[in-house]
């Protein structure tokens, strides 16, 4: 697994996705144009959209926001591997669907713990264990969720997913209740309750589901959230953090200075 972290300001020219890559952008973006195979359309994407490219990749022209993303290349042998105990449920082994924009709750996971390790080559490097562990839960992640072939009819989410993780959809429960109750109190319980699980074994499963313990996944939402909102409006710093959950304002400045590298009024000053 490669991965590749960046940050830009507005492209006024014409910037590309990858094939067999996954994408998620941490910024923004209103009026976004990509193009796939010769088509074109327009969107707007909330922090936190993940892209998923099949054998065709994005072209992207007018990006008129910056944009802090970060892009993964699944080791195609890995996925190939694990494609192999997925043979039953899966219509074209190793191959996956493409997905645009769409909230994608383990994805987010993986990249914001990536994201550290290049942002802090210190306290946040990656061990070779972490860094495996990674690889192979987003290869089993994306072959489940976007494994090739018919997309299934709706009906109830599955009750069990792996052996040790949430079902199938349970991370984007609670990935929306966290958006829901940003500004709120948010605890364990919350987020169990959201999931119908009891506290232990959800925060349990929530580790070995996403590689990241549920406190940290609320904390990666209210920065990005908070980061958005600084870049957006004119809002002051107090009513930003207060907005995203962060009663303590000096605690949201050292958060924010730690994962991004400048205080929330400094990161303003410097876009502007």
């Amino acid at each position: 697994m490669v991965s590749v972290y960046a940050v830009l300001g507005p492209q006024a020219g014409v910037t590309t996705t990858g094939a067999h890559q996954v994408g998620i952008d941490f910024s923004g973006h209103l009026g976004l144009v990509r193009e796939i195979d010769g088509r074109a359309w327009r969107h707007d994407a909330p922090p936190g959209a993940v892209y998923v490219t099949a054998r065709s990749p994005i072209t992207w022209l007018e990006v008129s926001d910056p944009t802090e993303a970060l892009e993964i290349y699944p080791d195609r042998d890995l996925v190939e591997r694990l494609a192999g105990g997925l043979r039953d449920t899966l219509p074209i082994p190793g191959e996956v669907r493409p997905s645009f924009a769409e909230p994608d709750g383990v994805v987010f996971a993986v990249a914001s713990r990536l994201r550290r390790a290049h942002l802090d080559s210190g306290a946040g490097a990656l061990t070779d264990i972490e860094a495996s562990t990674l690889a192979h839960l987003l290869a089993g992640h994306l072959l489940r969720r976007y494994g090739a072939g018919p997309v299934p009819r709706r009906g109830p989410v599955p009750r069990r997913g792996a052996a040790g993780e949430l079902r199938p959809g349970a991370v984007d429960v609670v990935a929306e209740y966290i958006h829901a109750h940003l500004a709120d109190v948010i605890t364990l319980d919350n987020l169990a309750g959201a999931v119908s699980l009891s506290p232990y074994h959800f925060a349990r499963s929530f580790r070995t589901t996403t590689g990241m313990t549920p406190h940290a996944f609320v904390t990666e939402h209210r920065l990005m959230v908070a980061r958005d909102l600084l870049l957006r409006g004119d809002a002051s710093v107090t009513g930003i953090g207060l907005s995203v959950g962060f009663s303590n304002i000096s605690h949201f400045r050292r958060l924010f200075r730690r994962r991004y590298g400048l205080t929330p009024a400094g990161l303003r000053a410097v876009a502007r």
